[in-house]
């Protein structure tokens, strides 16, 4: 209702341009109503036009505010946190590197063109890595190893020398 105006119908629910969009109920109001109105220019820019007003059928407008709300709370942002991370990752990706358009035809170089690029970025993000002071720990010894440790069979430095 539009500075206290009652719509002379509503219609609908309609499809709207995009597939992936709800659909929309449309109230309408008459020219009669519109121009006199002081906050036609906040409704519409149109001179000789009416106004119209679309919004989602009940059920969807529902959901759309229990989402709104869940938003709000430390364990949505938690989660979303992690999200916003990735979309970063994956904007980069995109736009740094040029991947809205591949090089190449065939879904087999596309797909190499793609591990190669994340090869490339992730060499990239860890040469941006400061140094470590400290050695990695050393591996856990695997089963034969620890197989020959516990029948105290000497490991050889390397089994290339086994032949010789």
């Amino acid at each position: 209702m539009p500075q206290g105006q009652v719509s002379q119908g509503w219609h609908g629910p309609y499809p709207t341009s995009s597939p992936t969009a709800a659909p929309l109920i449309v109230a309408r109001f008459t020219k009669s109503q519109c121009h006199p109105c002081p906050a036609r220019a906040h409704c519409t820019t149109s001179r000789d036009s009416h106004r119209t007003v679309g919004f989602p059928p009940r059920e969807l407008r529902d959901l759309q505010l229990r989402v709104r709300a869940e938003q709000q709370t430390p364990e949505w942002k938690t989660r979303y946190a992690v999200r916003s991370g990735v979309d970063g990752t994956v904007n980069e990706f995109a736009h740094g590197h040029g991947m809205r358009r591949c090089r190449y035809r065939g879904q087999g170089k596309v797909h190499l063109q793609h591990v190669l690029t994340a090869i490339a970025i992730n060499i990239e993000r860890l040469s941006g890595l400061p140094p470590t002071e400290e050695a990695p720990p050393p591996r856990r010894p695997t089963a034969f190893q620890t197989y020959l440790d516990q029948h105290e069979i000497p490991r050889l430095k390397s089994w290339r020398t086994l032949s010789t």
